[in-house]
């Protein structure tokens, strides 16, 4: 059964940090590129960050270089998203999903246009002020 669990979610104030956790299992890890989207009460679902343990690529969407940083466990099949100096505005639920690389040629410019084949439960960030 495949699944992606995320955790690490929670309440932070403005300027502070958390960590995600996304677990994957019932895949193969290594054909996968793992995507961190969110979703705000009202707003679309916007790309976050991006890793294929494949070539080590990282991409991250201009609202958040320089704060989130995504990293891999590739023996616990897990991907992190460590998220510092948080503003309001991450204020979101959290999904991990994970797309086939063999059949997605994702690319710094349009990874989060293609398909993600699985996706997780989402896990809530909220950023008070």
């Amino acid at each position: 059964e495949v699944q992606l669990v995320e955790s690490g979610g929670g309440l932070v104030q403005v300027g502070g940090s958390l960590r995600l956790s996304c677990a994957a299992s019932g895949f193969a890890f290594d054909d996968y590129a793992i995507g961190w989207f969110r979703q705000a009460p009202g707003k679309e679902r916007e790309g976050v960050s991006y890793f294929s343990s494949s070539d080590d690529s990282t991409y991250y969407a201009e609202s958040v270089k320089g704060r989130f940083t995504i990293s891999s466990d590739n023996v616990k099949n897990t991907v992190y998203l460590q998220m510092n100096s948080l503003k309001p505005e991450d204020t979101a639920v959290y999904y991990c999903a994970a797309g086939d690389l063999l059949t997605n040629a994702y690319s710094e410019y349009d990874w989060t246009e293609y398909e993600y084949a699985y996706w997780g439960q989402g896990t809530q960030v909220t950023v008070s002020s």
